[in-house]
């Protein structure tokens, strides 16, 4: 779960939100990304910036006043 504030929806907050996707989505799914990139010669950090924004549709929110 994340916890988030009304107010605390900044740019500084979602930059902060997307780092912390890209590490659970490394820590999750890091070899088999790595194996792909290999595989398909494409960009490690693109891939795992693209799976920590799909990763952020899955968690869940809180949000409070």
């Amino acid at each position: 779960m994340v916890y988030l504030n009304f107010t605390d929806l900044n740019e500084e907050a979602q930059n902060r939100l997307l780092e912390n996707s890209k590490k659970d989505v490394e820590r999750k799914f890091g070899d088999s990304i790595r194996k792909y990139v290999r595989e398909n010669y494409t960009c490690f950090e693109t891939m795992i910036e693209e799976e920590a924004l799909r990763n952020l549709y899955y968690y869940t929110y809180v949000f409070n006043p």
